[in-house]
């Protein structure tokens, strides 16, 4: 499939949520487009697999009546087994998308909403006793069928969710012909739009993919394969999906995400990219007071994690492992620090880990400045540090920075710092990167270039020599010089031009005598 398709199929999809959305607020509507999507593919998905498994006995997956015909019972037992090994769930045949949207279009008996709701706890049930489940768990508790944001009535709600299946029952998804990334591009799409939408909240589960490629591609210098990747604040997962593209292959993606809603929309995310149920592992715990992936190591960590979110700082965290050897923990007004300690403890030694985060962690002093000092002068673990342009990032104008670390650094006497804050091209409401900027930083970083008033390698001694403040002006200056203003060539300028108004001014005063008027001066 082009791109052009794919551009078409996205803009599909995004028509029919405008269209369908009504009064509800997009963030609302997010959750009921998206799960019905994902229920599409899903039905697709084990339609395709079951007729490959029946191709031999010439009979579609459609055709089998798995509750009254005992023949019928018996395949769909053994297509149960099977497809539930390899993807993780199962759906009857009367429990396909298709099924459901005929029949909530019919003329009369077309009440489907609590059999719909019966369908999305099926796909849930299917899974439990099996390693799929915690993948599948409570996946679809955010479809809410019985919310009066959908209709006042029932029938109400029932003709508008009719509506959706409707018109997404008329998209072939065509998960046979196309590459495995396109659907989960259109998906992907469709986040990134609602997240546009969203405001405030955005910030809580998307990162602009402008950023996403910057961190994914510094993750993944010189190297064509992961053997894991991590991300502790995940979102929609969009970041992990993101490290995929640049590598031919990542073994296992694990992240945790604190939100819920966003928890389970990771986890959607994850299987429409066609991400296998065994090769991703997310929690939904907060991740810095209850870490789901202890004593794990991981060789990407990639994180936009909340600017300056409030934490506990509990003294108890001083004897964490995460914390323990710094001295102090970040204050309870400012987790960022905190977020880099955790990464930094899970970071692997042939492991690169970015992280974007608000300035204030460059040039902070107290507990933060401790911490800073330690990460540079004990352990020398900062690698690069990135200035983004403002105003790039849904629900926050301000200026942004890229933290790189690794255990193992190739250049241990430099630190890299980039100020890539003017190059972007102003949007509407949004600034954002073009993909020169996007170039421009990487190939800068993985070249380790100096560049006049872009760029400079910070030797450890100038860092100490500024008490460990990073902030980027203090070593990359983009200070130019106004041009030299020659006072004589100015004042012989004034005067031509004095000359040429009195000789003006006579012309015009010699008209106006001809004319029997007076002059204007």
């Amino acid at each position: 499939m082009g791109e052009e398709n794919k551009k078409r199929l996205e803009q599909q999809l995004w028509n029919i949520a405008n269209e369908l959305r009504g009064k509800m607020d997009a963030d609302e509507f997010r959750d009921y487009i998206l799960g019905f999507i994902f229920y599409k593919y899903l039905s697709e998905k084990i339609e395709d697999y079951a007729d490959e498994l029946l191709a031999e006995d010439g009979i579609k997956f459609t055709q089998l009546d798995c509750e009254k015909n005992k023949e019928h019972q018996e395949m769909c037992d053994a297509i149960k087994e099977d497809s539930i090994e390899q993807l993780g769930y199962f759906l009857k045949p009367n429990e396909l998308f298709s099924v459901m949207a005929k029949k909530g279009n019919t003329q009369s008996d077309n009440f489907i909403l609590d059999d719909l709701s019966q369908v999305l706890r099926d796909i849930e049930q299917s899974t439990m006793g099996h390693e799929s489940e915690d993948d599948f768990e409570h996946l679809f508790e955010d479809l809410d069928l019985t919310s009066t944001k959908l209709g006042r009535t029932e029938e109400a709600k029932n003709k508008l969710i009719a509506k959706v299946l409707y018109h997404l029952d008329n998209i072939n998804f065509e998960l046979k012909n196309h590459d495995r990334d396109v659907l989960g591009d259109a998906y992907e799409y469709l986040i990134g739009q609602f997240a546009s939408g969203a405001g405030k909240k955005a910030g809580e589960f998307y990162t602009p993919q402008e950023v996403s490629k910057i961190l994914a591609r510094i993750v993944t210098t010189k190297k064509t394969k992961l053997r894991s990747v991590y991300d502790p604040t995940c979102g929609s997962g969009s970041l992990l999906l993101r490290v995929a593209k640049e590598v031919k292959d990542v073994s296992s993606f694990y992240a945790q995400e604190l939100n819920r809603t966003t928890y389970n929309l990771a986890r959607m995310n994850m299987i429409m990219h066609d991400v296998h149920y065994r090769k991703f592992d997310i929690k939904q715990e907060d991740t810095l007071e209850h870490p789901q992936h202890k004593e794990m190591r991981f060789e990407a960590i990639v994180a936009n994690p909340p600017f300056s979110a409030k934490w506990s700082a509990n003294p108890i965290h001083m004897n964490d492992d995460r914390f323990s050897q710094y001295g102090k923990l970040a204050p309870s007004s400012k987790a960022d620090f905190a977020f880099v300690q955790h990464m930094i403890h899970h970071l692997d030694d042939n492991g690169t880990m970015a992280i974007v985060l608000p300035h204030g962690v460059l040039f902070r002093g107290a507990a933060e400045g401790h911490i800073r000092k330690y990460l540079i002068e004990d352990r020398n673990y900062l690698d690069a540090v990135i200035g983004l342009p403002a105003n790039i990032f849904y629900g926050t104008s301000i200026p942004t920075c890229i933290l790189v670390f690794k255990k193992c650094r190739e250049d241990a006497d430099h630190v890299l710092f980039i100020d890539a804050s003017a190059h972007f091209e102003k949007a509407k409401n949004q600034n954002f990167l073009r993909d020169e900027d996007i170039d421009k930083i990487i190939t800068t970083y993985r070249e380790r270039k100096v560049e006049k008033r872009y760029s400079h390698l910070a030797s450890m001694q100038e860092i100490k020599e500024n008490d460990y403040n990073l902030n980027i002006p203090r070593y990359v200056d983009t200070f130019e010089e106004e041009e030299v203003i020659d006072i004589d060539a100015v004042s012989k300028e004034l005067k031509a031009l004095e000359s040429e108004m009195k000789t003006t001014d006579e012309s015009i005063k010699s008209f106006c005598d001809e004319l029997g008027i007076s002059a204007p001066f």
